[in-house]
């Protein structure tokens, strides 16, 4: 039986966790802190409360696992929280997995591209935010470990899109002048991804993989998909105030290189995952 570790088990590493589990993997997952492992205590895999930016607390642990993803998030947190959790996770969990394949889940935000253009892994990959220069650095460490990179975009899922909560409070703007693409991916095909680069292993040791779905959409046109789709004015008009803790950017993201290994996404596009997972979870709560 081949095992995982899943180094954070929040909204991503849940679902990731779940995922093997049911594959038949031996799972170990981490949390941050006691009160988060026991929320997930009734899960069907082990929980520990373990701090990988802690290198006394990794060491301290005496389990092997054939693969080992980084999965913790920042939630939005300052820079040198970034540095903890990235750079110094990702070398705290090389050092005492130095026999497992290590995945980094990390961000297709590292592509400063700002002319609407295709990206791929080949792609330069030159962020000009503190964050993203932050996550480039991780990615190198652990590349040159022999790791696998997976390269999210935006995640999203049941309970969670910042863009349909936007619409919902009324605080969406359309910003003509500066529209972008939005490079997205549902929750579930990221855990998938992770799944099949976690299954070849070796195989793709210091490769870079972008996750991400079929179809990137200009910002504008989410929008009026959501008031078509809901029945709702289309946002007004005007400049836009809000800013991005990892830079801006407007480029399209190919995941050919993945789509090669056989991953497909159940959730190609915006409009598939609005309907079918996410607009119910949240129409539930917020009535329109």
């Amino acid at each position: 039986m081949r095992s995982v570790l899943i180094a954070g088990c929040g909204y991503l590493g849940q679902s990731t966790a779940a995922l093997f589990q049911n594959a038949g993997w031996l799972v170990d997952a981490w949390t941050k802190s006691a009160a988060s492992a026991k929320k997930l205590s009734q899960e069907n895999y082990r929980i520990h409360a373990v701090d990988l930016t802690k290198l006394d607390e990794v060491s301290a642990r005496e389990e092997s696992f054939d693969v080992v993803i980084h999965c913790a998030s920042t939630r939005g947190g300052p820079v040198d929280v970034y540095r903890q959790v990235y750079l110094d996770g990702v070398r705290n969990l090389l050092r005492r997995f130095s026999r497992s394949t290590v995945l980094l889940v990390g961000s297709t935000s590292v592509y400063a591209q700002m002319s609407g253009e295709w990206v791929t892994e080949e792609s330069p990959a030159e962020p000009e935010h503190e964050r993203g220069r932050i996550l480039r650095q991780a990615e190198t460490l652990l590349l040159e470990s022999g790791g696998i990179v997976a390269r999210l975009a935006g995640i999203y899922g049941p309970g969670r899109s910042h863009l349909l909560q936007r619409f919902l409070a009324g605080e969406a703007i359309i910003d003509s002048k500066n529209d972008r693409f939005m490079n997205q991916v549902h929750r579930d095909d990221a855990a998938a991804a992770l799944f099949i680069l976690a299954e070849r292993g070796p195989a793709e040791a210091g490769q870079i993989f972008n996750v991400a779905g079929d179809q990137p959409l200009l910002q504008s046109d989410c929008y009026r998909w959501l008031a078509k789709r809901l029945d709702c004015a289309v946002p007004p008009e005007g400049k836009s105030t809000s800013t991005r803790k990892r830079g801006r950017s407007n480029k399209q993201v190919s995941n050919t290189k993945l789509r090669v290994l056989g991953w497909t996404p159940r959730y190609p596009s915006f409009a598939d995952a609005m309907e079918e997972s996410i607009l119910p979870s949240f129409l539930s709560k917020s009535p329109v």
